[in-house]
């Protein structure tokens, strides 16, 4: 088990997927190719090694930690689905078209390294060399790696605490962006891919529209405290029947019949400016479980990626600046933060410890009459009892290891085609 940490097996099944996945962009021919081949050869080493995992028991005590973080994590994607279309529709598909983007430092710096780099560093810094999609599959690799003893169980202890700084991190970054409407970077993105009215909702007509602009208004209101501009007739938004979820039309703003979820889901990215990164947000999280659960080169490595790819968000102009450092240092901050979920090391610690101490008497009086045979059955002794219950639990739960690599697969393959745009 020591012998694939050391060599760094999983680092480089980790470089393989990335390396192979790139070759759609250069080779789409033998990406068809080798992108099946090296998921069925990671799937079968995975397969393989599952009649010889011993910590079975510890998944099963880590199982309802981690479906519950899977039911938190969605449950803020599903309120953070909600904030992203309210803050593209609260405004209306006209001011996005002419409101012009935020002044950017990082934007302009990248544009001047265009000039002053050579034009091979350059295109490798615009290669599309990793997404969203990779960074789910390298979590998904490194959790599958306590198969082999490369990271400490439980895997589903792992796959808990980083749905569960996902969903907190997604909690904070909807709470931030709908809090201030910022523009986006890309002004024609709300007209294509959002159906909302061209116009401000009401609240905005009355609260924001008569002060937008001029000095002296927005001088008034800070003194009286009150909206008093009148505004004249208001214009209505469409309202559809959406019987108990009704109230959802002031945030979504629907120009047809379409149900409120199927709006949810085409929320997507957004097209304002979401601070802070998603995409990065994921990046760093799956950078921090592998420093901490892996280390090594290839952590290092992983780290290279999360720096370029926000330099591209940045330079694609999908995040200004700012939202790319701070989803840095927020990913880190509550990465550390939940380290009460994992790892178990120091709990399993702490209970073998825990058994010595209930022998310890014993065990030092043996040692005082060097009885070595007596030392030897009582050391014997803890370790039996470990291995009772470690054979108790794996016979409670047979199938729970079938069950366990089907739903994981299961997720993943449902994160990767239900989250591709962040």
């Amino acid at each position: 088990m020591r012998r694939l940490r050391n060599t760094g097996g999983v680092g480089l099944a980790a470089i393989s997927y990335v390396a192979v996945d790139y070759l759609r962009h250069i080779s789409p021919t033998w990406h068809e190719r080798l992108q099946p081949a090296l998921w069925s050869v990671l799937a079968l080493i995975a397969i393989s090694r599952i009649p010889f995992y011993k910590h079975w028991s510890s998944e099963l005590r880590a199982a309802i930690p981690f479906f519950a973080s899977m039911f938190f994590m969605l449950a803020c994607l599903l309120f953070e689905a909600l904030c992203v279309r309210s803050a593209t529709a609260v405004l209306g598909l006209d001011w996005h078209r002419d409101t012009p983007p935020l002044p950017d430092t990082g934007q302009w710096l990248l544009l001047s390294l265009n000039e002053k780099l050579p034009e091979p560093l350059v295109e490798i810094l615009r290669a599309r060399i990793i997404g969203l999609h990779h960074y789910l599959m390298l979590f998904v690799i490194l959790a599958f790696s306590v198969l082999f003893g490369s990271v400490e169980a439980p895997g589903l202890g792992l796959g808990a605490r980083y749905m569960f700084t996902m969903g907190i991190g997604r909690l904070l970054r909807a709470i931030t962006f709908i809090s201030t409407i910022l523009p986006s970077a890309r002004p024609w993105c709300a007209r294509t891919r959002f159906s909302v009215p061209a116009y401000p909702h009401l609240w905005a007509q009355k609260y924001y529209v008569p002060y937008a602009s001029s000095a002296s208004a927005i001088h008034r209101i800070i003194q009286q405290d009150i909206a008093y501009a009148d505004t004249g007739e208001y214009l209505v938004d469409y309202r559809p029947d959406w019987g108990r979820m009704s109230f959802l039309i002031d945030f979504l703003r629907p120009t047809t019949e379409r149900s409120w979820f199927s709006l949810l889901k085409k929320a997507g990215g957004g097209c304002n400016d979401l601070i802070y990164s998603g995409h990065m947000l994921v990046a760093v999280l799956t950078a921090m479980a592998w420093t901490e659960a892996y280390g090594g080169f290839s952590s290092a490595l992983i780290w290279l990626l999360v720096v370029h790819s926000a330099q591209r968000e940045i330079r694609e102009r999908h995040h200004y600046s700012v939202d790319c450092i701070v989803a840095i240092y927020v990913g880190i901050l509550l990465w550390k933060m939940t380290g009460f979920i994992w790892p178990k090391k120091d709990a399993m610690r702490n209970r073998n410890l825990l058994k010595l101490e209930k022998i310890q008497s014993r065990l030092i009086q043996a040692a005082k009459d060097s009885d070595m045979e007596q030392v030897r059955e009582l050391l014997n002794e803890v370790e039996l009892k470990k291995q009772e219950r470690q054979m108790k639990d794996q016979s409670r739960s047979m199938l729970f290891p079938c069950v366990i690599i089907f739903s994981t697969l299961i997720i993943a393959l449902l994160a990767f085609t239900l989250t591709s745009d962040g």
